[in-house]
Parts: C-alpha cells; sequence; structure tokens
C-alpha cells in the first residue's frame, strides 16, 4: 500500500512539473501572405518571469533545444527550416559546461509555408522546449501547434 501510495505521489508531482512548464511559455500564431499560396507562419513564444528558454541551436549537449515537428500535409510545401527572430543570449553556463544560446521574455519561430493550390488547409505538429531560471529547470514540455493557412 505505501509503495502504491509513494508511486501516485511522484506521477502526480511529475504531471504538475510537466503543467508548470507549459505555464511558463505562451504560445501565439499569426500568419501573413507574402505572395500567391506562401504564406509565413509566426509561432511567438512569450516567455513569462525570470525563465528563459533555448534556441533550437542550444550550443551544447544538455538543455533541450526548442524543436519543431510538423505532421504532414499533402497540400503544403515547408519552404526552408524554421528560423528564429528575436535577440539570442549567448552565454557560458557552468552547469552545461558550455556556452548556450538561448531567449528572454520572447522569440518568434517563424515558417515559410507554401500551398500546392488555392485552398484552406492549415499547419499542425509539435513543439518541444525547456525552460529554465537562475535556480532549476522544469522538465521539457510539448505543445500541440494547428495554424489555418490559406484564402
Amino acid at each position: 500500500m505505501k509503495a502504491n501510495l509513494l508511486f501516485l505521489f511522484f506521477v502526480l508531482t511529475g504531471l504538475v512539473s510537466m503543467a508548470q512548464s507549459e505555464k511558463a511559455v505562451k504560445w501565439s500564431y499569426a500568419v501573413k501572405k507574402l505572395a500567391d499560396k506562401t504564406y509565413e507562419v509566426s509561432m511567438i513564444a512569450n516567455i513569462s518571469g525570470d525563465y528563459h528558454m533555448y534556441a533550437q541551436n542550444v550550443g551544447v549537449d544538455g538543455p533541450a533545444p526548442t524543436i519543431f515537428t510538423f505532421t504532414k500535409n499533402p497540400l503544403t510545401i515547408l519552404d526552408g527550416n524554421v528560423r528564429e527572430v528575436g535577440k539570442v543570449v549567448k552565454k557560458f553556463e557552468s552547469v552545461w559546461g558550455g556556452n548556450v544560446n538561448y531567449y528572454e521574455k520572447n522569440v518568434n519561430f517563424v515558417q515559410v509555408v507554401k500551398l500546392k493550390a488555392n485552398v484552406k488547409t492549415n499547419l499542425s505538429g509539435k513543439v518541444e522546449f525547456m525552460v529554465c531560471d537562475e535556480k532549476q529547470c522544469l522538465p521539457p514540455s510539448t505543445v500541440d501547434i494547428k495554424v489555418n493557412i490559406g484564402d
């Protein structure tokens, strides 16, 4: 009985910790038409408090990078990789043993998407990310993405 209660405690603690990571970053989305059948999708991370979120290229092994994974859509073509627009901080962190790349307050991740026809569809997938402050790192989180594109 004690073992079952202890197991339940750790599971619930883990779930609460993961929920904290998602609360530390609020995601919003915007779409801008660049040309006929070409759209720029902005995935904006607003980072709360003193937390920072690691870049796609962290710079060292250790902290979890921000990773975008998009669901295949036969109506779309991803044009290039996700690019980061924001003020990247490059800082030596002894805990990771090197220089790391991260963002404070906010960062805009931009993906250009081309449509194969004049249709309405969506860009969907997920983003995995990790946040830390000067005292602690929260467990990595995954957030679903779904953004409507097209005319």
